[in-house]
């Protein structure tokens, strides 16, 4: 039977090493099973660049080479690790793919994206999106020292945090209107996405929507696709 697996928003770090070992522990009793895995973005918290980061996260980067082995693994990139890049994918054996990704299996189709698109009420941050993913911008940052990169990319995410404590949870959370609109490019589709961190089930008119929840350092969640669809509870 094949079996797909859907992950999204580890934020991985390369000083939480129980978080790296229970991911470890996923890929080798889950993942490894598998044929192929889906990564919907943020699994790194921060990525500042191949040329850097790739030796930031070596440990990391040795499960992901030993898992796609003999398992498939896609990653789509997030609103924390954009600047993924062929380096990463040489090194690490998977796959990186963008966004909408479509997933056909048989009678079984889903679009599969981050989540962050969605949420369109935010307008402070979908404009601090575009300038983030201008090319000219992000070839001027990789161009600068490491100290650098690390000392904007924790002003970033400084003024992030405090951003956020000034939002409404409904702020954060995707605009249905526009979800339903991108929808209405995918009939018969399915959507699944990360981002949000609120992971559950919403049954809509037209289409079914899963949404992704975040890891902790011992615990996660996954969606599992064989002959159905069915969640999973990793801890």
């Amino acid at each position: 039977m094949y079996t797909t697996l859907i992950i999204s928003d580890l934020h991985l770090t390369n000083v939480e090493e129980d978080k790296i070992e229970f991911f470890a522990y996923f890929c080798k009793k889950y993942a490894s099973k598998a044929d192929q895995i889906f990564i919907l973005g943020d699994l790194f918290n921060t990525w500042i660049g191949d040329d850097v980061s790739l030796l930031s996260y070596k440990a990391i980067i040795s499960i992901l080479r030993d898992l796609s082995q003999n398992t498939k693994v896609f990653v789509m990139i997030g609103n924390r690790d954009f600047l993924l890049s062929k380096q990463f994918e040489l090194e690490s054996g998977c796959e990186l793919i963008d966004e909408p990704y479509i997933l056909d299996l048989n009678s079984k189709k889903f679009l599969l994206i981050h989540g962050d698109s969605l949420c369109t009420d935010d307008l402070n941050y979908q404009k601090l999106k575009r300038v983030l993913r201008n090319p000219i911008i992000q070839f001027i940052f990789l161009n600068l020292s490491k100290n650098l990169r690390l000392k904007l990319t924790g002003q970033l995410r400084k003024k992030s945090i405090e951003a956020q404590s000034y939002k409404t949870e409904e702020l954060m959370d995707v605009n249905l209107t526009t979800t339903n609109l991108l929808m209405s490019d995918y009939p018969g589709y399915d959507l699944i996405h990360g981002h949000t961190h609120r992971q559950n089930t919403h049954i809509e008119e037209k289409y079914t929507r899963h949404v992704l929840g975040d890891w902790s350092n011992t615990s996660g969640n996954a969606i599992k696709i064989t002959d159905k669809l069915e969640w999973l509870e990793i801890n």
